[in-house]
């Protein structure tokens, strides 16, 4: 079940310079609400980030802030979240004859306390990614 869709603004790390702080179009998803039949999921938490024109950070610079904001401001516990990256299809060239397919990436990161460090990337595979596509489907 979704639990939110909006657009995150996160804060910085430079005071009142707000360097390194932007936005992104936040999608919460709490498979417990979702899952009728008792199943339990070792990560129940589907954070998904993708990026929007107006922000001044992309999603993949400020990863490890946003998640590390993330988990603070809903109160998800680091290891019960699967944090990803999404990047819509886009379509280039005179007559959009070229294409770059939509992507889901998987974010691990080093926890530290309460903060993400290191991330890695890392590509989702069927089934995991077929109940992201599908769960993204009714947020579109």
């Amino acid at each position: 079940m979704l639990i939110h869709d909006d657009i995150f603004d996160w804060e910085g790390f430079g005071g009142k310079l707000r360097i390194g702080a932007g936005s992104c179009r936040l999608r919460i998803f709490d498979l417990q609400q979702h899952d009728k039949k008792g199943l339990a999921h070792l990560k129940p938490y589907i954070v998904i980030a993708s990026d929007v024109p107006e922000s001044r950070m992309s999603v993949k610079s400020c990863i490890s802030h946003i998640a590390t904001s993330v988990a603070k401001a809903f109160n998800i516990e680091p290891q019960r979240m699967l944090f990803v990256e999404y990047y819509s299809e886009v379509h280039y060239g005179q007559e959009d004859q070229n294409f770059i397919p939509e992507r889901y990436d998987a974010v691990d990161f080093e926890w530290h306390g309460d903060k993400a460090l290191h991330p890695k990337w890392r590509e989702l595979k069927p089934p995991l990614i077929d109940t992201i596509k599908e769960l993204m489907r009714k947020t579109m």
